[in-house]
């Protein structure tokens, strides 16, 4: 079994049974939808999709790294950035790679955004966004979109890795909204979607509902909703 804890917004802790605990673009201090009890289990590694603030916060990395000492895994330039302000135990990667790491492989795919990173009153490059695909030690995969529009190459992670289960945005306006999500779910052929990147703020205006609503009543896939805090097992 697989427990995925939505912190709120894109941020995920991933529990694998004789497997890691992963903590997924860990946005914790500041995260408004974050619920105010909710404290990190656990880490063995982190996955970091991209340079943006509600992504990346350099705070919570060091608590949880204090905490945990966990594998940090990103591309090359948010690697070097970490580095650069003290952080250890980071594993640099990039698209099309695999990374493997405490019993499960690690593949970074592409994600259509941007990234960036605000340090003092710079604005640092970060590198292309991404997004990963875990497999797990009992060899089922699952799919961490990061923040990104729909794009047809999501046939291939289909046909490369083929996830059963998609992390997926649906706020609209920064990522997909429900309509490309659902455009998406025909790509990667999932059998079960998490949304995420949305009930964080008024402007994200995606539901589940929209989303279930643009798969139509013929479509296969099971969307579960969930409220920050709650869990779904897998």
């Amino acid at each position: 079994m697989t427990r995925f804890t939505w912190i709120g917004h894109s941020a995920f802790h991933v529990a694998i049974e004789d497997g890691p605990a992963i903590l997924i673009d860990p946005w914790l201090a500041g995260n408004p939808s974050r619920p105010s009890d909710y404290e990190v289990p656990g880490a063995d590694l982190v996955l970091i999709t991209h340079g943006h603030s509600d992504h990346l916060d350099l705070g919570d990395l060091r608590s949880i790294a204090e905490r945990f000492d966990p594998e940090i895994v990103c591309t090359w330039e948010i690697a070097t950035w970490l580095g650069s302000k003290g952080l250890a135990n980071v594993a640099p990667m990039n698209k099309g790679g695999c990374h493997h790491s405490n019993g499960v492989r690690i593949c970074m795919t592409q994600a259509q955004h941007s990234s960036s990173i605000i340090d003092g009153d710079s604005t640092i490059y970060a590198g292309e966004p991404a997004g990963f695909v875990v497999r797990q030690p009992d060899g089922r995969s699952f799919y961490h979109a990061g923040d990104t529009n729909v794009f047809s190459d999501m046939g291939l992670i289909k046909r490369l890795y083929g996830p059963r289960l998609a992390m997926l945005p649906i706020g609209d306006l920064f990522t997909m909204g429900p309509r490309e999500a659902a455009l998406a779910c025909e790509f990667l052929e999932p059998e079960i979607v998490l949304p995420m990147h949305y009930k964080t703020f008024p402007l994200l205006t995606g539901t589940a509902a929209k989303l279930r609503s643009e798969l139509g009543n013929g479509s296969s896939v099971q969307v579960k909703e969930l409220d920050p805090g709650d869990s779904f097992d897998w």
